[in-house]
């Protein structure tokens, strides 16, 4: 325990696990990537250690300020929350005198203790160790006890030989560690879902990576760094993210010179789709995600998805697929997306946009249509072509990011 200029300093941060608890014989796996995504993410702070048990990470903060850490810490997926805490001594005496420094230091007119007691051959079982503490506090200081609403809540977690004082809990980010579940790649057309797609898809433990599609000059240099701005902001929750450039315009100009306007978005979808597969297979990445939401637009109805779908074999995740408009704008505001995705900068997919799309095409229709052109040479063209940028979550994209094409 540390006092400086009349005020608590934390010396550990507790941090607990979420779904984790319920992963039986993989829990040390994931546990194990747990600590290694908290180490990226907390990089920056060099003074950090950590110590790991099979239900709590404790990260020893030898003087750096806690919150400059929690903010880093709090999108890592796979922590239900955690605590800035003070560690002492198992003994009562020196936990009863701690947590009367921490009463005194708060403004709180009530409180209640918690113990929560692991090392079950401590001479004093929990409620005990809860009424001890209490009469310590409520005989030096002026708070009463209130067990149902207190203003202040002194949690005390005992172990054989150290105990950990705390009275906060920050929630996490919960889900589970990016990079458990392998790796998806996401179609992040620069709107409001596939940011949203893709850090869903982060935090069910998938790491992804990014495919872009660009048609220049009909699409312009500042979509393509609106799309690097978004990858920048869902960044820190894995740490890095590349972002594959696909040059999408000689492919796009010949599906609107062979097709059908009313085919043009379902045949430029078929595409992409397949364009995402080869490049899934060179990144080994096992699945696509998109942030396809059921009837939002033509190409979104149920009848439009199996016609674009079936031309990979990979797995494609939608995981707004069933959320409406609302619900997924207010999680993009949540994760910080929202104001770069309603930037003025059209991509790709709204540069050419048909009048009457069809909403039920087929599968025997598209194939009819793309028999008028080469498309697997275009194809072959654009993943020749397709160049990458990793993106990191302090990059400055519009100074950083020069255009590659």
């Amino acid at each position: 325990m540390s006092i400086e200029q009349n005020k608590l300093v934390y010396d550990h941060i507790l941090v607990r696990f979420g779904e984790l608890s319920t992963k039986g014989k993989n829990k040390k796996d994931f546990i194990k990537k747990l600590q290694i995504n908290v180490k990226n993410a907390l990089r920056s702070f060099e003074k950090l250690s950590y110590e790991r048990t099979h239900d709590r990470l404790y990260i020893m903060l030898h003087g750096e300020d806690p919150q400059a850490v929690a903010k880093p810490l709090s999108k890592v997926f796979g922590i239900s929350s955690f605590s800035f805490a003070l560690r002492v001594d198992s003994d009562i005496e020196v936990i009863k005198e701690c947590a009367l420094h921490v009463a005194k230091f708060s403004d709180a007119k009530t409180f209640k203790i918690e113990a929560r007691r692991s090392f079950k051959q401590f001479p004093m079982i929990s409620d005990e160790i809860n009424r001890t503490v209490a009469t310590e506090i409520l005989r030096h200081t002026d708070l009463k006890v209130n067990v149902k609403t207190p203003d202040l809540r002194i949690q005390i977690e005992l172990h054989e030989t150290h105990t950990y004082i705390m009275t906060n809990k920050i929630h996490g980010a919960g889900g589970y560690p990016v990079g458990v579940g392998g790796k998806a790649l996401v179609m992040l057309s620069g709107g409001i879902d596939s940011p949203v797609a893709g850090y869903l898809t982060m935090k069910r433990g998938i790491a992804i990576e990014c495919i872009h599609y660009a048609s220049p000059p009909y699409t312009s240099k500042a979509a393509q760094d609106k799309v690097l701005e978004l990858a920048r902001l869902i960044a820190p929750y894995q740490g890095h993210i590349r972002v594959h450039i696909v040059p999408f315009t000689d492919l796009q100009l010949a599906i609107y010179k062979n097709c059908d306007e009313s085919y043009a978005i379902t045949i430029m979808r078929r595409m992409m789709y397949r364009i995402a597969e080869k490049i899934c297979e060179k990144q080994n990445a096992l699945a696509i995600v998109n942030g396809e939401s059921i009837g939002q637009v033509a190409s979104q109805t149920l009848e439009s998805m199996q016609t674009i779908n079936c031309v990979t074999q990979l797995p494609v995740i939608r995981p707004v697929a069933c959320m409406d408009k609302l619900e997924i704008i207010d999680l993009a505001k949540h994760i910080g997306t929202y104001e770069t995705s309603i930037l003025p900068f059209e991509d790709c997919c709204t540069i050419f946009t048909p009048k009457n799309p069809v909403t039920k095409p087929t599968k025997r229709r598209s194939q009819a249509l793309e028999a008028r052109f080469d498309f697997e040479a275009l194809i072959d063209e654009c993943v020749e072509k397709c160049e990458f940028v990793d993106v990191y979550p302090n990059q400055k994209m519009a100074e950083d990011i020069e255009d590659i094409f």
